[in-house]
């Protein structure tokens, strides 16, 4: 099953945040709201996402593009170029990065995302701002 997380709104209510990042990279803890989600649901064994980007997506996409480099012990050989992961700490995650427009509404995301979705007969949702504690099984 996969989960399609909403990733791409303005997030007017914290703006001293989200005027430089988008409000699921504002940190609790050390990590991105939007782990947080994706941990909750990997949790349930759900650990195939898409991502519905938006407002200042490029951070989401340059998030997950370092993320070897965030999460785990890497060597990187300056004369070459070259990175090495000695050790690597990242979760076994999936991760499907979609632009579905910067002044979208939550049912464009969702169409710009169904291609997607075309051979699954059930799918998780949810917006990328909000943490909780709960079941999803």
């Amino acid at each position: 099953m996969k989960c399609v997380i909403l990733a791409g709104g303005y997030g007017t209510r914290l703006s001293e945040e989200t005027s430089r990042i988008p409000k699921p990279m504002v940190e609790v803890g050390g990590r991105p709201i939007l782990w947080h989600i994706m941990k909750t649901y990997s949790h349930w064994g759900i650990t195939d996402f898409i991502i519905c980007l938006g407002y200042k997506g490029y951070v989401i996409k340059e998030f997950f593009a370092n993320y070897h480099m965030h999460v785990s012990d890497t060597v990187l050989d300056l004369s070459t170029g070259k990175q090495e992961i000695i050790q690597s700490h990242a979760e076994p995650w999936r991760v499907t990065l979609i632009d579905t427009g910067e002044g979208s509404m939550t049912g464009g995301r969702l169409r710009r995302v169904m291609p997607y979705l075309e051979n699954e007969e059930a799918f998780c949702l949810t917006y990328g701002d909000g943490v909780a504690d709960i079941d999803i099984s």
